[in-house]
């Protein structure tokens, strides 16, 4: 299951990071993660497909914040928060609120928001997406990349839902989970555990709360489709579950203090999410003495995972064993060869090397990550210096030139692009793409 989800993201690291200034002063930290959005998009997929919806056309972004929310914006844009992925219980809660959030997307309910308050937000978030892609700070293994910025995941009054809103995907939500064959008790259990808190807390409420108003009315709605429905009692897939135990050990390894890690994942565990989290945590400190073993037990369990070879190849890289890197990174790309980002980590390990004679394989990754996706900055970064060893100058500058453009760093991008073209033949494939940067450029001013 977890190998076929080849089509998504893989992972850039947090270390080292320089946050875009535009998307720092969003606020809004992002962690991308090849595992962590696979095992989001395998439970999405589903749901997309019953309301009618074309999955790949729906973007899911992670957000680094402990506030316990799930939203959607720019009309197919789903984002949920950290806070979310550790609160819930099992893989069938973060369904049942994916098919909530789903719910929305397919009302159209963010179309009827005032329009001048969601271009406003739709802006900002735009590019804050964009800028958190860029932070590819290490090799871009098997971690997060997590943009520098406040802890407000939004500006509320922008996210909140009226409560009719709320009941119409509560109702799409359920029809969804039918369609599917999926049990609705993960979103009645979730809604019920957030009431709980909500009854409990004094002076806080959760952002969920803040942005989706709860109600007992939605809650017993659900409760009753439940009560009612045969589906209620069908467990998820057994590759659902593992997914989320593995995606919630690797939250807590590289976003939680280590000594939470070692509690909650003892060694007394010997599952293979409490070892993937303790190969994380000793990773961090570091001591690779106890994470080398861990994780190369793990691949020995599992041979045909591929974010186990990526947060090897991470660890040997980050700790300047980057020749040695190379061997799991490639076995990372072999498993998953669509995956753009995992070329990418594998093509900057090959250019750390400082071997000419690899610069051709780099050069042949990174065109091959940026011609399934354009959006990533770094896979721009690696290339312009790939086309610069080899010589190819314009095309190094017009390679700097995509990234600033992502970056919303349009002083820079114009100066590239005007090297580039100064280098470039007239009117050759990137002498014509430069042009078509620099009318985007003035696009996007009006």
């Amino acid at each position: 299951m977890r190998k076929l989800l080849s089509s998504v993201l893989a992972a850039v690291f947090l270390a080292a990071l320089v946050a875009p200034s535009r998307a720092q002063a969003q606020g809004i930290p992002i962690v991308r993660d090849a595992e962590i959005e696979n095992t989001i998009r395998a439970y999405a997929t589903p749901i997309f497909d019953a309301a009618g919806l074309d999955s790949e056309a729906v973007s899911i972004h992670i957000v680094n914040d402990d506030a316990v929310n799930a939203f959607v914006l720019g009309g197919q844009n789903l984002f949920i928060t950290v806070g979310l992925l550790l609160l819930a219980q099992d893989a069938n809660q973060v369904i049942g609120v994916i098919a909530h959030e789903t719910g929305h997307i397919a009302g159209g309910h963010l179309a009827r928001m005032e329009e001048e308050r969601r271009n406003a937000m739709l802006e900002q978030v735009i590019a804050m997406v964009l800028g958190a892609g860029a932070m590819a700070g290490g090799a871009g293994g098997a971690g997060q990349a997590v943009m520098a910025g406040g802890a407000q995941v939004a500006q509320r009054q922008l996210l909140a839902n009226s409560r009719g809103h709320e009941a119409a995907a509560d109702t799409a939500a359920l029809t969804f989970l039918d369609r599917t064959g999926q049990s609705s008790r993960g979103l009645m259990d979730f809604l019920e555990l957030l009431w709980q808190r909500e009854q409990g807390a004094v002076g806080r409420k959760d952002e969920f709360v803040l942005t989706h108003p709860l109600t007992e009315d939605r809650i017993e709605f659900v409760r009753h489709h439940v009560e009612t429905s045969k589906l209620s009692d069908r467990p998820e897939p057994a590759q659902f579950n593992e997914m989320f135990a593995l995606m919630q050990a690797k939250l807590m390894g590289f976003l939680r203090p280590t000594e939470q890690t070692f509690l909650r994942y003892p060694e007394s565990d010997t599952s293979l999410a409490a070892r993937y989290a303790r190969a994380i945590a000793y990773y961090r400190k570091p001591d690779l003495a106890h994470a080398l073993p861990l994780i190369d037990g793990l691949i020995a369990e599992r041979p045909q995972d591929p974010y186990f070879y990526e947060f090897k190849g991470q660890m040997l890289f980050e700790n300047g064993h980057v020749r040695e890197a190379i061997a799991p990174y490639q076995e990372a790309v072999k498993l998953l060869p669509d995956n753009p980002l995992l070329r990418t980590s594998l093509a900057q390990v090959q250019l750390e090397t400082n071997d000419p004679s690899l610069n051709n394989a780099a050069l042949a990754n990174l065109i091959d990550a940026v011609n399934k996706d354009r959006q990533f900055p770094p896979a721009w970064t690696q290339l312009a210096v790939a086309y610069g060893r080899g010589g190819q100058l314009g095309l190094s500058a017009l390679a700097l030139a995509e990234k600033a453009y992502l970056y919303h760093d349009d002083k820079e991008a114009r100066m590239q692009l005007t090297r580039a073209q100064r280098l470039l033949p007239k009117d050759s494939p990137g002498w014509i793409r430069a042009q078509d940067i620099k009318r985007a450029i003035d696009n996007r001013k009006h």
